[in-house]
């Protein structure tokens, strides 16, 4: 609607400043003619947007114009403001109706404790290409408190104290520089640093946190995207094996279950899939490779194709008769 158009350009000058007819009308995904339209509409409107003519011109609003949107509180606009638009929504066709609500949370944001889209999108990352799982998990639940208290100190670059019961260990407490959160398939995870050292804590394994008043040891700049992709790979070749196989596609959602990750799909001879799958180790590797029988083969290493034989082998001859 034009109405949502018209807001929405005003809401790009006063965020971004000065900005061309072009880059107005690709931000929009409209002709720098209907841009032209919109700007004369606003100025017959009494909205303060006027034209810098030359090689570094554009439209701008006068200083100190502000626009207002009630009805948010800040956790409802920081929850906006970190969805931006995903995959989901430009499939659905709803990436540019949510650019545009975003701009609109984000001039919303009080003065005093505002956060700006880009700030908030480098200290939340949601549903990264690069996953720890190879297949959905259920979505873990957090405590709404310990959660609040987690993402209260990433925001402000606090340390954080966290209670955290490691697999096969007693909870301890530990405090942490927070990073940053990540959430993969209804799973969250919190990136820090402990001692200098990278970690990762599986967010319902948290049972309790409390945010310190000391500011935690941690760059003002973040690429989290490429960080997670960095764990992701480091946590994948620690003592994992990788395996070449070749599948059955009917029994691909099998293979798949059973192994930490798939990566490198494609098509193969006779309409057979290959892939690069990771295992915990050869022992797991050779159990989830079994349950597929025939309708899968390790094209490597050596040792799991010979453990394998030998399985089958030890099978035959249990039912020679």
């Amino acid at each position: 609607m034009r109405a949502d158009r018209l807001i929405s350009l005003v809401l790009l000058l006063r965020q971004r400043g000065r900005l061309s007819a072009a880059t107005l009308a690709s931000e929009l995904e409209v002709s720098t003619r209907t841009v032209l339209r919109d700007i004369e509409a606003l100025s017959s409107a009494g909205v303060p947007v006027y034209a810098e003519r030359g090689r570094h011109g554009g439209f701008e609003l006068l200083p100190g114009f502000h626009t207002e949107l009630t009805g948010l509180n800040h956790d409802e606009a920081l929850a906006l403001l970190v969805a931006g638009p995903g995959r989901g929504e430009q499939a659905l066709g709803l990436g540019p109706v949510l650019a545009s609500a975003i701009r609109k949370v984000a001039d919303a944001l009080p003065e005093g404790h505002r956060l700006t889209a880009s700030d908030a999108a480098q200290r939340l990352l949601v549903e990264p290409e690069t996953d720890l799982l190879a297949r959905r998990a259920m979505t873990e639940e957090v405590p709404g408190a310990t959660m609040a208290e987690v993402r209260r100190a990433v925001l402000a670059g606090n340390k954080l104290r966290i209670h955290y019961s490691a697999t096969g260990q007693d909870p301890q407490w530990r405090t942490v520089d927070p990073i940053g959160l990540v959430t993969v398939r209804g799973r969250g995870y919190l990136l820090a640093t402990r001692s200098g050292a990278d970690r990762t804590y599986r967010l319902s394994r948290v049972l309790a946190a409390e945010e310190l008043p000391e500011p935690a040891e941690r760059p003002d700049q973040v690429d989290l995207d490429r960080i997670w992709r960095e764990r992701s790979a480091q946590f994948l070749g620690d003592g994992h094996i990788s395996v070449p196989v070749r599948v059955n596609p009917a029994r691909r959602e099998e293979l798949v279950y059973t192994a930490i990750a798939v990566r490198a799909e494609e098509p193969d001879a006779g309409g057979w899939l290959r892939a690069e799958v990771t295992y915990q180790d050869s022992t797991h590797a050779e159990w989830a490779l079994w349950r597929l029988g025939t309708d899968a083969e390790a094209l490597a290493p050596a040792s799991l194709r010979a453990a394998l034989r030998q399985r089958a082998a030890a099978f035959a001859a249990r039912y020679e008769d």
